[in-house]
């Protein structure tokens, strides 16, 4: 199942999409996996335009969004999650796409890299940016949050494609900062690769024993509910 964010044409932002429905309405279909494609700016010198970004860790700068299922509401699953974040996303399916970025050739990958996710859709400040960098954080995005907190609520293994469009505004030699010129045009190159790694991914997704792997996201779950 091929799932559109933002509506095929772009005109939901990144604050109203329904995070929640996208994930349960996976659930609800038996997905075994989720796997997901955002575009970027990179905060770090060595992450440039064009190159993917394996996410293994976050940080959330979100501040509207509804990021649990347990949210008392009388159709809600029951209780309160407090689920664990130490690794949020899936280490099996991160495997995977590396494989497969393996597989593909390229070299302008990086195994591992922390996602800063702000509200949007604003693009940040200079002074935003540059505290992002010192953070530690490799590239900031609108997206991950919470889609990747819900898919561990869901108990579906998550895993994020990062594709670079640009260099944030972080940048004192730079001309000018981001734009949504650069980041569309940059993304239409960004596109090929992603599918191709999607594409080379796929089998080995299909491949996969993922049963063993959802019991223990199960038992996470079971474990982190406090049911009164």
């Amino acid at each position: 199942m091929l799932l559109s964010r933002h509506d095929r044409k772009h005109t939901i932002n990144p604050t109203n999409i329904n995070y929640r429905a996208n994930v349960w309405a996976l659930k609800q279909e038996g997905c075994d996996c989720i796997i997901a494609t955002t575009a970027c700016g990179s905060l770090q010198k060595n992450i440039h335009p064009g190159d993917v970004v394996v996410l293994d860790q976050f940080i959330d700068r979100t501040t509207k969004r509804l990021s649990t299922f347990f949210d008392g509401a009388p159709t809600s699953p029951v209780g309160v999650c407090h689920i664990p974040m130490v690794n949020p996303f899936s280490s099996d399916l991160r495997k995977i796409l590396i494989h497969a970025l393996k597989d593909i050739g390229t070299k302008n990958y990086h195994p591992t890299g922390t996602s800063i996710t702000v509200e949007g859709p604003r693009f940040s400040s200079k002074a935003e940016s540059k505290w992002f960098q010192s953070l530690g954080a490799s590239i900031v995005n609108m997206t991950t949050i919470p889609e990747v907190v819900l898919a561990n609520e869901a108990a579906i293994p998550y895993a994020s494609l990062a594709l670079v469009t640009d260099y944030d505004c972080w940048k004192d030699d730079e001309d000018g900062s981001v734009n949504v010129e650069m980041v569309m045009e940059q993304m239409k190159k960004n596109a090929a690769l992603g599918l191709q790694v999607l594409l080379k991914a796929i089998p080995r997704v299909a491949a996969f024993n993922w049963e063993p792997v959802k019991r223990i996201y199960q038992e996470t779950l079971k474990t982190a509910t406090m049911i009164p």
